[in-house]
């Protein structure tokens, strides 16, 4: 689940820190839902890239990590007997219950991703779009996800990329190499102790946290290529999605855009 920071600044590497709970979420004044309020393109751009990861997939059950009112469930119905909205945040799962309220197949749960309450093995799918820019260090995430996972299973998790093409550019002008380690994106005047973390990381060293949790990546997506206030305003929604759809995977290799979506399994 993501909500932006005040300031996009990029700032130094990352102090990992204890994990901070989702009660910033139960905060009336950040309103998730209205958040996606003309975004309407990455919105679009995620399920274009969700469509083809699971192409041709079918599972008994998928759980959607952190996924906020649902925004993402609806979409997983086509792929999954039964969908559970695994979400932290109580004020999330009450405005879901309005959102979803067509979709009986969708059940909520109150869930802290690093402690899932599912059985070994047990889940065919497994989605954590936009939270891992709240997870600094998502260890203990990714070894739940390996725990329930199913052997013949599959997970999807997005990357908030600091590698991004912009950024690799502004430090190969500046000389510097890209960190290894996530990045707070937030200002000083934003970094408050009481709330949760709001970082970027690189790649490759979460593809190196997921072989170390027993996770192997089959399939990458570069996701929300032109993500640009500029670029929207200029060019009709179709015509973004189209170039998005015909980028997504040649641009993967060099993890060209904000959003990095990875197919994992055992």
């Amino acid at each position: 689940m993501q909500q932006p920071p005040d300031s996009t600044t990029q700032k130094s590497s990352l102090k990992l820190v204890t994990k901070k709970k989702a009660d910033q979420y139960n905060d009336p004044t950040h309103n998730y839902l209205r958040y996606w309020d003309g975004r309407d393109y990455e919105h679009a751009a995620e399920e274009v890239a969700i469509k083809r990861l699971l192409r041709g997939k079918h599972f008994t059950h998928a759980i959607d990590i952190g996924g906020g009112y649902g925004r993402l469930c609806v979409l997983l119905e086509n792929y999954a007997d039964k969908v559970t909205l695994a979400e932290p945040s109580q004020q999330q799962l009450d405005i879901a219950k309005d959102f979803l309220k067509d979709h009986p197949e969708v059940d909520r749960k109150l869930v802290q991703a690093d402690s899932l309450p599912f059985k070994d093995g047990s889940l065919g799918l497994i989605t954590m779009i936009r939270v891992m820019h709240h997870l600094p260090d998502p260890s203990a995430e990714f070894a739940e996800i390996a725990r329930t996972l199913s052997p013949d299973g599959y997970a999807i998790i997005e990357v908030a990329n600091y590698s991004h093409a912009r950024n690799r550019v502004k430090h190969l002008l500046k000389g510097q190499k890209l960190p290894i380690k996530p990045v707070d994106i937030r200002s000083k005047a934003n970094q408050r102790d009481e709330e949760i973390a709001f970082v970027n990381h690189n790649p490759k060293t979460v593809i190196r946290q997921l072989s170390h949790a027993g996770l192997r990546v089959e399939n990458v997506l570069s996701v929300s290529n032109l993500r640009s206030a500029k670029l929207k305003k200029a060019l009709p929604r179709s015509m973004l999605l189209t170039i998005e759809k015909a980028v997504q995977k040649p641009l993967a290799g060099m993890f060209f855009g904000p959003s990095i979506f990875l197919l994992v399994c055992k």
